[in-house]
C-alpha cells in the first residue's frame, strides 16, 4: 500500500503561533504567509489555499507549505532543534469512505500478517466470549416501515430531541443544495476544492448529511434523518470524485469550529498498515478542536474483509483508518441490522495507531442522494459515521453538553453489544429518550 501525497507538507506548530511562523519564515525564506484569521470566518478559499506558498489554521496550529527540497531539509532540521516548529509531514490524499473496498494491502503480507495474529487472537479471546456470542446471534426483526433500521436501532425514533439550535458540519463531497427534502432549512455551505461548488455531483456527502441532519417527515417514507432541526454546515472537502487532501480537511475543519460547530462529521480517510502511528497533526487538530468545544466524529474505514455469518471474527480486521486513528478523534465501526459487525469494518489493530470507539448502523443504510435520484441504500463506516453525529447533536440539545463533555455522554450511553471492543469499541450509539 502506497500512501498518497500531494507534493505539499504539514508542519505542526507550537502554542506561540507567532514564534512559529517566524521560525517558519526563518529557515524556508517563506515571506509571505497567510493566515485563515485574516479571511471572513476564519474560511479560506479554495483557490487562496491552492495557489499560496504557506497558510496557517490559526485555530488549529497547522500550517500548509509548498516547499523545494532545500528548504524541506532547513524545516526538517528546525523540528529537530527548536521548540517553535514541532514536526513536518506530507500532506496526504484522502478519499470518501464510500462502499466496503476490495483493494488494500498485498495478499500475501495481509495473509501472512493475519494468520499470524489469527493465531494470538483465538489463545487470547475466552471461549466464553466465543459460545455467548453464538448463543446471541439471533435474528432482529425492525418492523416500523415509517423509519429506517438504523433510526428503530438506535432510538432515535423514541427521542424527544430534534437537534434544535445545534450546528452540525459534515465535510464530504458537499451537498445537493436543491435537494426538496431540505426545503426551508437553515443550511450554510462551502467548497475547499478548486474550480468546484459546494454543489454535490458524487452523492456521498448529501446521504451522509441525510443521515445525520435529514428530515423527520420526508414526503416519501421511510424517515431516514436524525437531527432534523439542527443547522446544516456542508463543506465540500472532497472533490466531486470523491477524492480531497489534508489541507482542504484542515480548512473545512477550521470553518466549522469558527461557526460554533458542535459536531463535525467526516466520513472519509486512507487506509493503514499494521504497526502504523496516528497522525500528530490530526491529534492536535482533535484536542483543539475539543477546547473548542467541537468533537470530530471520523469513520473507522472499510479495508476489512470477513465472513457476515461469523459471530466472532476469524481474522483480525484492517486497522482504523487515517485519520480516524487519531486519539482525540471519535472513531466509528459498521454493524449490520443483525447487530452484527460488517464485513468491512475496521477495527482495534494498531495499538500506538488508534482505536474503533464506538459502532453505528451501517450496511444498507438508505438516505438523501442528489436529485434526481432523490435517494439511495449504501454501506460503509462512513454510513456508520453520521448516525453518531446526528446521534451527537441530539445530545448537544439535550444537556448543552460540548466537546468532550458530549464525548462522554455517547460513550456512557452507548448499547454494549455482545461483540469485541476491537471492532466496536464501547458498542452501539444510542439516542437520548428522556
Amino acid at each position: 500500500m502506497s500512501i498518497e501525497t500531494t507534493g505539499r507538507y504539514l508542519v505542526l506548530l507550537s502554542d506561540n503561533t507567532a514564534e512559529s511562523e517566524n521560525t517558519l519564515s526563518d529557515v524556508t525564506g517563506i515571506q509571505h504567509i497567510a493566515h485563515a484569521a485574516d479571511f471572513a470566518n476564519h474560511a479560506f478559499s479554495a483557490d487562496q489555499l491552492d495557489q499560496g506558498n504557506a497558510a496557517i489554521f490559526d485555530r488549529l496550529g497547522v500550517a500548509v507549505v509548498s516547499l523545494d527540497p532545500d528548504q524541506l531539509q532547513s524545516l526538517r532540521v528546525a523540528t529537530a532543534t527548536r521548540r517553535s516548529l514541532l514536526n513536518v509531514y506530507p500532506e496526504r490524499i484522502v478519499r470518501a469512505i464510500d462502499q466496503p473496498a476490495t483493494v488494500g494491502l498485498p495478499g500475501d503480507y495481509l495473509k501472512g500478517y493475519r494468520d499470524a495474529v489469527s493465531h494470538l487472537y483465538e489463545q487470547t479471546v475466552p471461549q466464553e466470549l466465543v459460545a455467548t456470542l453464538a448463543r446471541q446471534h439471533q435474528p432482529v426483526n425492525f418492523t416500523d416501515n415509517g423509519s429506517t433500521w438504523g433510526l428503530q436501532a438506535t432510538s432515535v425514533i423514541h427521542s424527544p430531541y430534534s437537534g434544535l439550535g445545534i450546528r452540525v458540519a459534515v465535510l464530504d463531497t458537499g451537498m445537493d443544495l436543491t435537494h426538496p427534502d431540505f426545503a426551508g432549512r437553515t443550511l450554510h455551505s462551502e467548497s475547499f476544492i478548486p474550480g468546484e461548488t459546494a454543489q454535490d455531483k458524487n452523492g456521498h456527502g448529501t446521504h451522509c448529511i441525510g443521515t445525520s441532519c435529514g428530515p423527520k417527515d420526508p414526503e416519501d417514507l421511510p424517515r431516514y434523518g436524525i437531527a432534523y432541526n439542527a443547522e446544516i454546515f456542508a463543506g465540500k472537502v472532497l472533490s466531486d470524485e470523491g477524492s480531497g487532501s489534508d489541507g482542504g480537511i484542515l480548512a473545512g475543519i477550521e470553518w466549522a469550529i469558527t461557526h460554533g460547530c458542535a459536531v463535525i462529521s467526516m466520513s472519509l480517510g486512507a487506509p493503514t498498515r499494521p504497526g502504523d502511528t496516528y497522525s500528530p497533526i490530526y491529534e492536535q487538530v482533535g484536542q483543539r478542536a475539543l477546547q473548542n468545544g467541537a468533537l470530530i466524529i471520523a469513520a473507522a474505514g472499510n479495508e476489512s474483509q470477513q465472513d457476515p455469518w461469523t459471530p466472532l471474527r476469524k481474522i483480525p480486521p484492517s486497522p482504523v483508518a487515517y485519520p480516524a486513528n487519531a486519539p482525540s478523534l471519535m472513531a466509528v465501526a459498521a454493524i449490520d441490522h443483525q447487530f452484527r459487525i460488517a464485513t468491512f469494518s475496521n477495527g482495534s489493530i494498531n495499538p500506538q495507531g488508534g482505536q474503533v470507539d464506538i459502532a453505528g448502523p451501517g450496511v444498507e443504510v438508505y438516505s438523501a442522494w442528489p436529485m434526481p435520484s432523490r435517494y439511495r441504500t449504501i454501506s460503509g463506516t462512513s454510513m456508520a459515521t453520521p448516525h453518531v453525529a446526528g446521534i451527537a447533536a441530539l445530545y448537544a440539545e439535550a444537556t448543552e453538553a460540548r466537546g468532550m463533555v458530549l464525548w462522554g455522554l455517547l460513550m456512557r450511553e452507548a448499547q454494549r453489544l455482545a461483540l469485541s471492543t476491537t471492532d466496536v469499541g464501547i458498542g452501539l450509539v444510542g439516542a437520548p429518550i428522556s
